[in-house]
């Protein structure tokens, strides 16, 4: 059982009860994180395929520990000019622990009261408003 998640613009396939590293999340040891922008679902006997997301899942995940990739150099240097600069960085990264998948529960919501409402005021707004029409202006002959 396994699931393809977006998270910050990066897919990351998760798989329940599994380590994942997933890029810097600026939260405290132990608290969750929750995946609901589920792209790709596979539980082993059926796969479905989001559009562009399944609205019916979520993940939830514990965060682990914190740390930093290794350390990539950029050496940049201008041929014949004398410029030369060196400098470092190092991708900070989480690692977290998948721990369960559930489904949502969706919610009704009273959008079709506001829809009523909506339209009664723009039917009174038209009502008082007048119409003006243009002037004309002459046309020219050549």
């Amino acid at each position: 059982m396994y699931a393809v998640v977006d998270y910050i613009g990066n897919q990351i396939l998760i798989k329940e009860g599994e380590k994942v590293k997933i890029p810097f999340l600026d939260k405290k040891i132990g608290t969750k994180v929750v995946f609901e922008n589920v792209l790709f679902f596979d539980d082993g006997k059926g796969k479905k395929v989001g559009n562009p997301y399944l609205n019916s899942l979520k993940f939830t995940a514990k965060v682990e520990s914190h740390g930093k990739e290794k350390k990539v150099i950029v050496f940049k240097k201008k041929r014949r000019k004398g410029h030369q600069k060196k400098n470092g960085h190092q991708q900070k990264f989480t690692y977290v622990t998948v721990d369960k998948f559930s489904s949502k529960k969706s919610v009704k919501s009273k959008s079709t009261s506001t829809k009523k409402d909506a339209k009664k005021i723009v039917k009174t707004s038209s009502s008082k408003v007048k119409k003006t029409s243009k002037p004309k202006t002459p046309k020219k002959k050549d």
